[in-house]
Formats: C-alpha cells, sequence, structure tokens
C-alpha cells in the first residue's frame, strides 16, 4: 500500500471501531481511533501472519495489550477478512466471539487474554523468550501498549527482563493519546518521559508521530533492523483522532461517539479496503512432548525428605522423558528446588528473579508457544502474582505453578515467608487444580500428573522433611484422596493435607491408645475434591475434623465443605487452621501455637467425641 493508501485504512478501522460501539450500544472507540494508524501500518506492511493457519510456527505475534481497543483489533480482522461486517456487528453481544476484551478462548490469532492492563508486554516477553530461546525461530513479536498502562509496575518489569535478555525479536508500540479514563496520564505527551525509562532498561528508542504513517513504517522498518536490544516505539497520538466532538476531549473514554452517522460521516464514511497480509516465512513444526521414558525418583517407606526436595528431582526427571516441559524461577531456586531442573536442563531453564508478576507472565506466553511450563517461587509470594494468574485462566492458559514453603510449618522466618492464603488463592481460579501432597514419593507424582492436565495446576510443597508413607508405586489420580486409618469403629474422621497429614496420623495413634478409633483421609487433591470419600465417612462416622496448615478461610475445610453442595445434609465439621499471627519459633512450636499439631488433634478429638457420647 501506497501513503494515501495506508491513511484511508487507517480511516477505515476508526469508522469500523465507531460502528462496531455504536452497534452494540458501549466499547471504547476513542481509544481505538488513537491507534488506527499504527495497526494499519503493522497489518498492511510489517506483520507476516496467515489467518487461515494461526498456528503457524512462523507467524509472527501480535498482542494487544490495551484490550480495551478491541473495536480496532476486530476492525483490522475484517480487514485481512478473518471476519467479516456481519460478524463486526455482533460486537459484545451474547454468544459472539468478539467479546469486549479478547481471549483466545474465542478467537484463534489472540496470544493471551487482556484487558487488565500492564499485562500484554509480560506475556509478550515470554513469547519472545520462547522464540529465540526454545523455538529457535525468527518470528516477530508486536506488542500494542496504552500510555495509561505505563504506570503498572509490571511493565517494568517486563522491560527490565527484556532488556536484559537481549530480545531483538521484540517491538512495544506504546500509543501515547495522553487520555486515561479519568482524564490525563501522568505524562500527558511527554514521549521523552516513556523513552527514557525504557532507554534505562537498554532498548532501542524511536519517537514519532503516530498518524504519520510514513514515520510509522520508517519506525517499523527500523525496529526489525535493530539487533541485540528490544525496541520501543513511542507513538504521539490523540484520541478520538478524526472525529472532533471526541478528538483529544476528557470525559469520552469507554462511551460510544455522541452521533455515530455524523462521525463516520466526519471520517469520510465507510470504506472496504482489504489488506494481505505478509505470509510467514517457512519454519519447523513446533517441538513434540517427547516420547522418553520417564523415571521418576523413588524414596523408601520411613525415609524422610522435604517435599519441595521430591519436586525439583521429579521435575527433573520429567523434563529428560519430556522435550517441552520447561522451569522458571523467581530467584529461590535453591530454595524451591527448581535448580535440580536447571542443573540439568540449562537451555529450558529460566531464571526470572524477584519478579514474579514478570515470571507467571513469561509461563504464560511460553504456554502460548505449546511450551509445558513450571513456575516456582514461596507460596507467599505467588499472591503478588495473583492477577498474572486469573488472567492466565481467562486465556486458557496450561499453567503449573509450585509454591513451596507453606504454612506455619516453614518455622523462624516469620510471617512474610509463610504461604498462608495459597490454596484459597488457587481454589478460586476457574477451573484450577490444586494439589497439597504429604510425602516425597505422592509428591513425585503429582508433578508428573500435572503436565497432562488442562488450565491452572498448583502444586504446594513444604520446606521441611518428613516422612515417606507411600510406596514408589502407589497412584494418586488427581480428584483422589487417601484414606490412611479406617475402622468400623470409627467416631471421627480428620481430615487433613500436606504436612499435617503426619500431625493427624500420630493423633489417631495416640487416640487409638485411649480406645478411640479415628479415621484419617489424606486429601491431597483440594480441588477437585474426592467427594465420595468424604461423604462416606461423614455418614459413618457422624463428625469430620479438617486441620490445615493455613487460614480457615478458603483452604481445606472450605474443600470439604464443597462434597455437600448438591443439597445433601452438611456434616458436622469442626476445623482446626490458623487463625493467630505468627512469629518467630521452630516449626513444632508454630505447629502447636497455630493449635494443627498432633496434640491439638487430639485434644480436640476426645473433646467431640466426648461431646457425641453426652448427645
Amino acid at each position: 500500500m501506497n501513503t494515501g493508501e495506508l491513511v484511508e485504512l487507517g480511516q477505515q478501522l476508526r469508522v469500523d471501531s465507531v460502528r462496531a460501539s455504536a452497534a452494540a450500544g458501549s466499547g471504547h472507540p476513542t481509544s481505538s481511533m488513537s491507534a488506527a494508524d499504527l495497526m494499519a501500518v503493522l497489518f498492511a506492511h510489517h506483520l507476516r501472519y496467515d489467518f487461515q493457519h494461526p498456528d503457524h510456527p512462523g507467524n509472527d505475534r501480535f498482542v494487544l495489550s490495551k484490550g480495551h481497543a478491541s473495536p480496532l483489533l476486530y476492525s483490522a480482522y475484517k480487514a485481512v477478512g478473518a471476519i467479516d461486517d456481519e460478524e463486526l456487528l455482533t460486537f459484545r453481544k451474547l454468544g459472539s466471539r468478539l467479546e469486549g476484551h479478547p481471549t483466545p478462548q474465542r478467537l484463534p490469532w489472540v496470544e493471551t487474554a487482556t484487558g487488565s492492563l500492564g499485562q500484554g508486554l509480560p506475556v509478550g516477553v515470554g513469547i519472545a523468550l520462547a522464540g529465540k530461546r526454545l523455538d529457535h525461530a525468527d518470528y516477530r513479536v508486536w506488542v500494542l501498549c496504552g500510555d495509561s498502562e505505563m504506570a503498572e509496575g509490571s511493565v517494568w518489569e517486563a522491560a527490565e527482563h527484556a532488556g536484559y535478555e537481549r530480545l531483538d525479536n521484540l517491538t512495544v508500540i506504546v500509543d501515547v493519546n495522553r487520555l486515561g479514563q479519568r482524564g490525563p496520564t501522568r505524562h500527558g505527551h511527554d514521549l521523552d518521559a516513556y523513552a527514557r525509562r525504557f532507554r534505562a532498561f537498554d532498548w532501542h528508542t524511536i519517537e514519532i508521530d503516530g498518524h504519520d504513517v510514513d514515520a510509522v513504517d520508517r519506525a517499523y522498518g527500523e525496529a526489525l533492523s535493530t539487533t541485540g536490544r528490544p525496541t520501543a516505539i513511542i507513538a504521539r497520538t490523540l484520541k478520538g483522532k478524526g472525529v472532533e466532538a471526541v478528538e483529544d476531549r476528557e470525559g469520552r473514554h469507554g462511551k460510544p461517539v455522541p452521533d455515530a452517522d455524523e462521525a463516520i460521516a466526519e471520517l469520510g464514511g465507510p470504506r472496504d479496503l482489504t489488506v494481505r497480509v505478509h505470509e510467514p516465512p517457512s519454519a519447523r513444526a513446533l517441538h513434540s512432548a517427547g516420547s522418553g521414558q520417564l523415571e521418576l525418583p523413588r524414596y523408601e517407606i520411613g525415609d524422610e525428605l522435604a517435599t519441595r526436595n521430591a519436586f525439583g528431582e521429579a521435575l527433573a526427571a520429567l523434563g529428560t522423558a519430556r522435550g517441552d516441559v520447561v522451569a522458571l524461577d523467581g530467584e529461590v531456586g535453591d530454595s524451591t528446588r527448581a535448580e535440580f531442573f536447571a542443573e540439568k536442563h540449562p537451555e529450558r531453564y529460566f531464571e526470572c528473579y524477584i519478579a514474579e508478576q514478570q515470571m507467571v507472565a513469561a509461563a504464560v506466553g511460553m504456554a502460548a508457544r505449546g511450551w509445558v511450563p513450571y513456575a516456582t517461587t514461596f507460596a507467599a509470594f505467588l499472591t503478588r502474582a495473583h492477577d498474572f494468574v486469573r488472567m492466565a485462566a481467562i486465556s486458557g492458559s496450561g499453567l503449573n505453578l509450585v509454591g513451596s514453603h507453606s504454612g506455619v510449618a516453614i518455622g523462624q522466618d516469620g510471617p512474610s515467608q509463610m504461604g498462608l492464603e495459597d490454596l484459597a488463592m488457587m481454589r478460586a481460579i476457574h477451573g484450577s487444580t490444586v494439589l497439597c501432597p504429604c510425602d516425597a514419593n505422592q509428591t513425585a507424582r503429582l508433578v508428573a500428573e500435572m503436565a497432562g492436565l488442562e488450565g491452572i495446576r498448583y502444586l504446594r510443597t513444604s520446606r521441611g522433611e518428613s516422612k515417606v508413607i507411600y510406596g514408589p508405586d502407589e497412584e494418586f489420580p488427581v480428584g483422589g484422596s487417601k484414606v490412611l486409618r479406617s475402622s468400623d469403629r470409627d467416631r471421627l474422621t480428620v481430615v487433613a493435607a500436606g504436612d499435617t497429614v503426619h500431625e493427624a496420623l500420630a493423633a489417631a495413634d495416640a487416640l487409638a491408645g485411649e480406645d478411640i478409633a479415628v479415621r484419617v483421609i489424606d486429601l491431597y487433591s483440594v480441588k477437585p475434591v474426592d467427594r465420595e470419600t468424604l461423604r462416606t465417612a461423614a455418614e459413618e462416622t457422624g463428625c469430620l475434623l479438617s486441620v490445615e496448615d493455613h487460614r480457615e478461610e478458603g483452604g481445606i475445610g472450605d474443600a470439604v465443605l464443597d462434597a455437600f453442595t448438591d443439597g445433601r445434609p452438611v456434616p458436622r465439621l469442626v476445623r482446626l487452621a490458623v487463625r493467630t499471627m505468627p512469629g518467630s519459633a521452630s516449626p513444632d512450636e508454630q505447629l502447636r501455637a497455630a493449635g494443627i499439631d498432633a496434640d491439638s488433634i487430639a485434644a480436640a478429638g476426645r473433646l467431640l467425641v466426648g461431646e457425641a457420647v453426652v448427645a
């Protein structure tokens, strides 16, 4: 396309953004109009993409980080023939693929769900890392950001990571339209304010007029020729460009243009230009999972080993059997034991340093390219990345997360290091799987199980050593549990997971010496939960006692209640959980102070059985 045609294409994208939003009665046309010329030049001259084959390994990858500008993206899809005009006008309607913010669950050309601002560039970094270090392909990653989201710390985690990794296959385009949702942005049209920040992280920067299509074209070409550094194109634009009633005016964010017909006429009326996007270069097919024999570590009953160690050894073994497994860690690999994977498979190990948001985002990007990521840090620190986990679920991403150092059982480090909310956080994620193993063989098996699951998978591991109670050939299906003590004389069921399983067993043994038979269930699958086993236990023993090294809200106790949400009578349930604010103490002292050690469980059991006798 020549200059005039690019200008016309930009106007067409504006018109169609106005039309789509008007048909919906909602949307963000003004945010779309500011970036229309940037999108027109990218799709017409520089993007290499086969829309008939979105999984083509040579395709460039485009991420619309400012996901509220979805009318622009959908208008571009119409211009390239991926959707038609009829579908464009279903924007935001029930059943439409064209949602308010784009998701890969609906559209195959979308790399990741966006809309929670500040996430597109971090995920783009993950895709670019996959391109350079895993796929060894020359596809380009383009990310279109808004200026408002430049205030997000996650953007600068991503910028630093990309600069450090010298991701010259990555270009970010910042649409500096000056206006956010409620008024001006922090830096307005000061392009150098953004450029200085990117340069500080060793990016190549280009400042342009984002409505000068020739300048945009030259900037994209310069980005493609830059080697050794990622490129940031900082483009000055006007929100609502081309329509006087909304151009560069406050108070128009997230609203259709007041008079759509008049605005369309002002923009020159509808066009029907089509764009032939450059074909991607030929590329080898994506990696396969591999067919190596999985030889998990084996531990003998009675051995003592921390579940975090078993995780690290199992992950290294899984990486040997499967060439598509990658590991990411937040500079605590010596504690999470992800370092075991790094030693055996350094080419598939990614050190993300203390940047948990970027770590999870990079894992999402790699998963989008077909890799199977395991991202690890302390369970407590995953809370910092919760929004990225939430958005990963919206993307339908396949993601394995592992949180070590869970609960008060870590001991002297104190509450800032204790994962006490992680089970609740991960259980609340749509479609998630939450696992809490109690010994080394169980951990190893579940690490392998996770690789074949869908959605967000979370494994909780412990810092301290625990006794191996299962044989190496024991199976642990997701959604199951293990009944470790059981008889027809049971008067109480204790339900535990992780470290508290060992405390529950010790309590059961103590009570058995007092002729009080107690059933013990290892609820290693916290979500999905083993409903049938819990229902049977409730019917046969009359009372359930949950015990967890976690806050009372959202953890094991609530998972137990999930077994009785279908209208069945809710059993008597008593919960032991961490209700105080811990300090520094030894692990045994911590468990005792929290009231979740064997003595506390036994005391609660005596009380409950006594109450049942009185009743």
